[in-house]
């Protein structure tokens, strides 16, 4: 080995998803429109809440917070992957593997505390609805926000730790269409068994604490609304399932990657592909379509243009 902690290898190979140019050109159509229609959702759903005083509630607040990050979570690969569907040679540099790796690692620690926060708001809203504006306070509100972001980049600033000063010195091939953690790792020139062992161990931790801690949340708030009233579960359950959907195709395939990781199956790349592309894109459907206020909002914020057009 070149002896010294300093990388030899200066990009990486992406084999991508699939070698079939026909599997490819579906692929293409179906991510670019999926990647449209996320971008174009959540900056509909970030632009009316800011614009909308009727959508200045915490829920919309994080709401908006969480469209925000799905802006950043389907922009961080899919761009890329997209375009290394047009090209035989699917590169990237290490620089670039870098700041896509904490980028992902950011974003998903943010997501999993906005999805806690969001429970949260929800069993107060549900269970002591005459103390919601004073529990659920901007002053809360914003500390949510800043331990999502402090969770998430100390997340990743702890799982890039693990990389910076490995040396890279041969193969330089990743079964992928994006800088996978764990795969990088095992291109080290050296022995990273404990590292991929630490590294899934951290994700997998917080990935299924997290997922257990908003389990726990729903259940407790389905008991002591049957508790109060048989009537009131229906209710409840209509109120919740856009939550609990969300966070099923959340951490459903985050789990799967981080916590039994198959390095060669292919499910890991459709999973992963899912994540990237899919959820940013189902998040805004689900809470749009499931939320008559949102609705009406996104009316509203549409009207003078429909007027505009009609004056034109």
């Amino acid at each position: 080995m070149d002896g010294g902690n300093h990388s030899v290898v200066s990009e990486f190979v992406f084999l991508g998803l699939t070698h079939s140019w026909g599997i490819q050109l579906l692929l293409l159509v179906f991510s670019s429109v999926l990647y449209v229609a996320s971008m174009t959702g959540n900056i509909l759903i970030v632009f009316s809440v800011t614009t909308d005083p009727h959508l200045h509630s915490p829920m919309y607040f994080l709401l908006a917070n969480l469209s925000f990050i799905d802006l950043g979570a389907c922009s961080v690969s899919s761009p890329k992957m997209i375009c290394d569907l047009f090209r035989m040679h699917k590169i990237i540099f290490f620089g670039g593997c870098i700041a896509q790796i904490f980028f992902i690692h950011v974003i998903g620690g943010v997501e999993m505390v906005l999805l806690i926060a969001m429970a949260f708001d929800r069993y107060v809203a549900i269970c002591k609805p005459l103390h919601y504006l004073s529990i659920m306070s901007p002053r809360m509100c914003i500390l949510f926000l800043a331990a999502a972001w402090a969770l998430g980049v100390s997340h990743s600033l702890f799982q890039l730790a693990f990389i910076v000063n490995l040396p890279f010195c041969g193969p330089n091939v990743l079964d992928s269409f994006y800088c996978d953690l764990p795969r990088l790792l095992r291109l080290a020139c050296t022995d990273t068994y404990r590292l991929q062992f630490m590294v899934t161990g951290n994700s997998g931790f917080i990935c299924v604490s997290s997922f257990f801690i908003l389990l726990i949340s729903y259940i407790f708030i389905l008991l002591t609304v049957w508790k109060r009233s048989s009537g009131g579960l229906s209710k409840a359950l209509s109120t919740l399932s856009a939550h609990i959907t969300v966070v099923i195709l959340f951490f459903g395939p985050t789990m799967f990657v981080y916590t039994w990781p198959h390095p060669n199956s292919r499910m890991d790349k459709f999973l992963a592909l899912f994540d990237a592309v899919l959820t940013p894109f189902l998040n805004p459907v689900i809470y749009t379509f499931r939320n008559k206020e949102m609705k009406i909002a996104m009316k509203r914020a549409f009207r003078p243009l429909m007027i505009f057009r009609k004056i034109s």
